[in-house]
C-alpha cells in the first residue's frame, strides 16, 4: 500500500487481516516509561515507541520466540534510555528503527540519541540491531555495560538496509561488553538484506566503533556485506578480545579497522 500510495487513513486493518499486533505501542507520545514488566509469548514485536520522545524502558523482562518477536523497537524516536532490561527472543533483542522504504522517507523522521545499558541478552537475532526498516535514518547509538550469550545469538551489533530502504546510520558506539557466546559473529553489516541491490537508496554507515567489547567464543569477528556505491566506513574495534575464533572474516565493499585487539584462533 505504501509502494501504491494509498492514503495513510484508508491503510485499515482489523479482524480478519491476519496481522499480529505488537504487544506494547505507544504512538506520538512524549515522557514515557515502562518498568517493571514481565512479557511472555507476545504475537510479535513487544514493545514499540514509535514517533515518541523522551522514553524510558527499565527493568523488564522478556521471553518471547515467535517470529519476528523483537525485544523493543524504537521507531522514529529521540532521547530513549533502555537499561536493566533482559531479552529473550525469537528475533533481535533491540531493534532501532525508522520507517520502511517510502513511509520511511515520507515522514522523515530519524531515530536519534539511544542509550542501551547494563541490559542482558540471551536468545534473539542480535543483541542490538539497527534497522533493517531505518529509511529514515539513526544517529547516536550508545550501548555499555551489557552482557550478551546465546548459541543462538547471531551477533552482538547488527546493522542493516539495502538499497530499496536507504538511510545513514551514523554515530554507533559500543563499549565495554561482554560477550560468552555468539553464533555467526561479533559484529554484522548487511547492506544485502532482503532486496539486496534492487533500488535507488544507496544506505550509509560511517562513524561506527566498538571499544573494550570481550568475546570469549566466536566463529568469527567480522560478517560485514556491502556492495558499489553503497558507503560503509569508518569503522573500527579497538581495544577488544576476541578468543575461540574458529572462521575468517566476511568484508565485502566496506572499510573496518582493528586496531589494538586481541585475537586468539581456536585450536
Amino acid at each position: 500500500m505504501a509502494n501504491a500510495n494509498v492514503p495513510v487513513d484508508r491503510r485499515r486493518f482489523g479482524a480478519g487481516a491476519g496481522l499480529r499486533p505488537d504487544f506494547i505501542e505507544f504512538n506520538r507520545c512524549e515522557n514515557v516509561m515502562v518498568s517493571g514488566v514481565r512479557i511472555r509469548r507476545s504475537p510479535m514485536w513487544e514493545i514499540h515507541p514509535l514517533l515518541c520522545t523522551n522514553v524510558v524502558v527499565r527493568d523488564v523482562d522478556i521471553y518471547s520466540h515467535g517470529a519476528n518477536n523483537d525485544g523493543c523497537d524504537p521507531e522514529c524516536c529521540r532521547d530513549v534510555l533502555i537499561d536493566h532490561c533482559l531479552f529473550d527472543t525469537g528475533d533481535d533483542c533491540i531493534a532501532i528503527k525508522s520507517g520502511r522504504n517510502n513511509d520511511g522517507r515520507r515522514l522523515g523522521l530519524p531515530s536519534v540519541n539511544l542509550i542501551v545499558r547494563d541490559c542482558t541478552m540471551k536468545d534473539g537475532h542480535a543483541g542490538v540491531a539497527i534497522g533493517s526498516e531505518i529509511s529514515g535514518s539513526c544517529s547516536n547509538v550508545f550501548v555499555e555495560r551489557c552482557i550478551m550469550s546465546s548459541p543462538n545469538l547471531l551477533c552482538a551489533l547488527r546493522l542493516k538496509s539495502n538499497a530499496a530502504r536507504g538511510g545513514v546510520l551514523q554515530g554507533i558506539y559500543m563499549r565495554d561488553v561482554r560477550v560468552g557466546l555468539v553464533k555467526d559473529s561479533v559484529l554484522q553489516i548487511d547492506f544485502l538484506y532482503g532486496e539486496g541491490t534492487n533500488g535507488d537508496y544507496l544506505p550509509v554507515a560511517r562513524n561506527v566503533h566498538m571499544e573494550n567489547v570481550t568475546v570469549a567464543h566466536t566463529p568469527r569477528i567480522l560478517d560485514v556485506r556491502g556492495f558499489p556505491g553503497a558507503d560503509i566506513s569508518d569503522v573500527t574495534l579497538r581495544k577488544c578480545r576476541f578468543l575461540d575464533v574458529r572462521k575468517p572474516d566476511i568484508l565485502r565493499d566496506a572499510k573496518v579497522k582493528i586496531e589494538d585487539c586481541e585475537i586468539q584462533h581456536a585450536g
